[in-house]
């Protein structure tokens, strides 16, 4: 009987065991249908639509649009190229499933087993393994951009990509899932995103001509990006290659002979670093970009929810008065002209060392300013650990005006053989406007970064005298007026310079022969203060000391400032603010942005129209002269402008002015000590002028651009004082050594 009943409750147990099983394991697998539909519903956090699947977004690049609407750059956060499966070395497929997921034909977005084996490594052993598959890995780049921290999130987010890449899956095939993976995959370093940038960037090739080695270089990678970057850590970057190399091998796609064959090569890096300086105007998007963001933070220009737009996603079209051909026309004339004046720099240099004596520092500074040195100094390397660094020899790429080339060099002669290259820097711009037609920063955006247009600020030698000049008139002086022409001590100061033209001789010849003595009496008899003022409000917005000096250029300015100030004489003395944006749109093609620029009032009309017959007279037989030969340009249209040559020949300068056109042009090295020895070939006329000339044939010779070749118009209500000095040559007599000049030799 107790054997029966006890029979009895063991059924029962068994029963109610039973039936509570099945409850538990029924509720749990409710539970995750219901918390899986949860995360399918977006309770979670928002899951992509079937659309976007059908159709992923990526961050929208800004197109920066020339004045006739062509696309003149981009901003964007991805330097990414899309490629199809047919464009992919087969290496790189089967890398990248040997590696990431080798049973990525097999599955449906969700590696089971690979999950559970990840969680057994990652609970019992302490170990992580990934157990992501590639679908997953796409769903995380697609539409996650970024991994969580948090271990909720992270779990949250875990759910989302497994939902996600099973529709993925169900969406594309598996050539595509790789296509796409490849696409969207961050290669870290360089902003390099996708394939096509990576195998750009790191090989210099495209994806379908990657070798074994060079795939597995790439797929290696992708396990951590900066860790096994082949540039920062190469013998990393091998030991990973070579696993990748291992698993080809072991999924049997390819050989263990050829497997070994891959991994006893160098990495072979051709590194072709891209950016958005590509292109056309680098220097010019570069510092617009900077612009638009001060301007956005200063007005408060925001998108509907608040945030700040974001030039790299956002999609903004930035319109901007640059045109074109112009933009070319200038480049091409700097890159033909300085080409030939670099040889001549270095015949220079051939058999003296230029840093030595007072340069001798240029080379350590050199090395402190750049970027390597800011990376070895985070790194914790003592100074002397920096130094033999910086004297170990690595591969690099160098400019040169033939094309980059590939060498093995130190860091510390690289930094020598950079700074003996002259830099240079244009800018064209239409003074009734002030809208920029062209920008030339330096020499070259890939290697030279720093914009030598706006940011940099260089001692103005001559090109400040029309300044002093200009005051002169708008208190009354006539251009006819004779001044001394002799060396005269003023205070403590004693200019130098040599008599050309005449003493006495008139203010407009003492500025057409480009004469110290003759400007720093005018100087002295106007005042320097009165002169300070009247350059700040011609635009130049660095610091302008009421100093004699200040009429020979003692103080430095921008080519920017300088072609807006000049500017103000051809606008009949209304100085225009220059305009590098017109207006910027969003992405809807709803404005958000126009410029409205400062106007002032700066200098007298017939004043201003004076001081544009003055500077004709430069060209017309000063120093500007050799614009009418045919070498330099030939013109025989009435245009001006004005020379200028620092000294000991560290800056050259020309400033030229048309009716319709404002150019500016400098040259000279990054430092000022490294500097040409000879005037013939450092001054103004020489060094700068025939950039303005080969520029301006080529703008003439475009009937597109229809600027005139008339003569400068005059002043609203007319002339009230005579500009032809030859009605007062009886009373002047006969200026002494008059002729025409080709050079800056007096006007330091």
């Amino acid at each position: 009987m107790k054997r029966e009943s006890k029979q009895k409750l063991t059924d029962i147990d068994i029963k109610r065991y039973t039936r509570n099983f099945w409850t538990i394991l029924v509720s749990i697998v409710v539970l995750g249908i219901l918390f899986l539909t949860s995360v399918r519903l977006g309770v979670f956090g928002v899951l992509p639509s079937f659309e976007e699947l059908e159709n992923p977004k990526s961050n929208l690049a800004s197109e920066i649009l020339t004045d006739d609407l062509q696309v003149l750059g981009r901003y964007y956060k991805h330097n990414r190229s899309n490629v199809k499966y047919s464009e992919l070395s087969p290496h790189l497929v089967h890398a990248l499933v040997s590696t990431e997921d080798k049973r990525f034909y097999d599955h449906a977005g969700i590696d089971y087993s690979r999950t559970i084996t990840s969680a057994l490594y990652t609970t019992l052993l302490n170990k992580k393994q990934g157990g992501s598959t590639i679908t997953q890995q796409l769903a995380l780049n697609l539409f996650s951009e970024r991994r969580e921290r948090n271990t909720f999130k992270r779990i949250m987010q875990k759910f989302q990509e497994w939902i996600t890449a099973v529709r993925l899956e169900r969406s594309y095939t598996k050539e595509e899932i790789i296509t796409m993976y490849f696409n969207t995959v961050d290669f870290g370093a360089y902003n390099t995103f996708g394939i096509k940038s990576a195998a750009r960037t790191y090989f210099d090739t495209t994806p379908d001509q990657l070798t074994p080695a060079q795939a597995a270089t790439l797929v290696g990678m992708l396990k951590g990006t900066y860790i096994y970057s082949p540039v920062r850590f190469p013998e990393n970057s091998i030991r990973r290659r070579n696993t990748v190399l291992n698993n080809m091998v072991d999924q049997n796609f390819m050989t263990k002979e050829e497997g070994q064959t891959a991994k006893e090569q160098e990495l072979n890096l051709k590194l072709r670093i891209a950016n958005y300086g590509e292109g056309m105007a680098p220097y010019f998007r570069a510092v617009l970009k900077e612009e638009l963001k001060k301007e956005f933070k200063r007005l408060a220009i925001t998108k509907a929810d608040g945030t700040p737009y974001d030039l790299d996603r956002d999609g903004l079209r930035v319109f901007t008065p640059i045109n074109y051909a112009m933009q070319q026309y200038a480049e091409e004339a700097q890159q033909e002209w300085m080409e030939k004046l670099q040889r001549d720099f270095d015949r220079q240099y051939r058999n003296t060392d230029p840093f030595k004596g007072a340069n001798a520092n240029l080379l350590t500074t050199g090395m402190r300013r750049s970027d390597r040195y800011r990376v070895l100094k985070e790194a914790g390397m003592s100074a002397e650990e920096i130094k033999q660094e910086f004297n170990k020899k690595v591969p690099m790429t160098l400019f040169t005006y033939k094309g980059n080339v590939d060498t093995v060099m130190t860091p510390m002669d690289s930094i020598r053989y950079n700074k003996l290259f002259l830099q240079n820097a244009v800018m064209s711009m239409e003074p009734k406007t002030g809208h920029i037609k062209a920008w030339v920063g330096g020499i070259s955006f890939e290697h030279f970064k720093f914009d030598h247009v706006k940011l940099a600020e260089r001692q103005v030698g001559s090109t400040a005298k029309p300044f002093t000049y200009a005051a002169a008139i708008d208190n009354g002086y006539s251009p006819c007026f004779p001044v001394p022409n002799h060396s005269r001590t003023y205070g403590n100061w004693t200019p130098r310079g040599t008599a050309q033209g005449g003493d006495p001789i008139t203010l407009k010849n003492a500025l057409k022969y480009s004469q110290n003595f003759a400007s720093a009496y005018v100087i002295n008899e106007v005042t320097p203060a009165t002169v300070a003022s009247l350059t700040k409000r011609m635009g130049i917005t660095s610091n302008v000391p009421s100093y004699p000096s200040i009429a020979l250029g003692a103080y430095e300015a921008s080519v920017y400032d300088m072609v807006g100030a000049y500017s103000a004489f051809v606008n009949h003395g209304t100085w225009i603010e220059p305009t590098m944006i017109l207006r910027v749109e969003d992405k809807n093609g709803t404005p958000i942005y126009e410029k409205t620029p400062t106007v002032v009032k700066a200098l007298n009309s017939e004043s201003a129209y004076i001081m544009v017959d003055m500077l004709k007279g430069v060209v017309d037989g000063g120093t500007g002269s050799r614009l009418r030969r045919a070498e330099y340009g030939g013109f025989k249209n009435p245009m001006g402008g004005k020379t200028g040559t620092t000294n000991d020949n560290s800056d050259a300068w020309y400033i030229g002015i048309t009716p319709e056109l404002v150019t500016g042009v400098w040259t000279g090295a990054e430092d000022r000590g490294i500097r040409f020895h000879s005037m013939a070939y450092g001054q103004g006329a020489q060094a700068a002028l025939p950039i303005f000339g080969l520029y301006m044939k080529k703008v003439y010779a475009d009937k597109n651009l229809n600027y005139t070749q008339d003569d400068f118009p005059l002043p609203p209500d007319g002339l009230t004082r005579e500009l032809d000095c030859n009605q007062y040559r009886e009373f002047l007599g006969s200026p002494a050594n008059e002729g025409s000049l080709d050079d800056d030799r007096l006007g330091f």
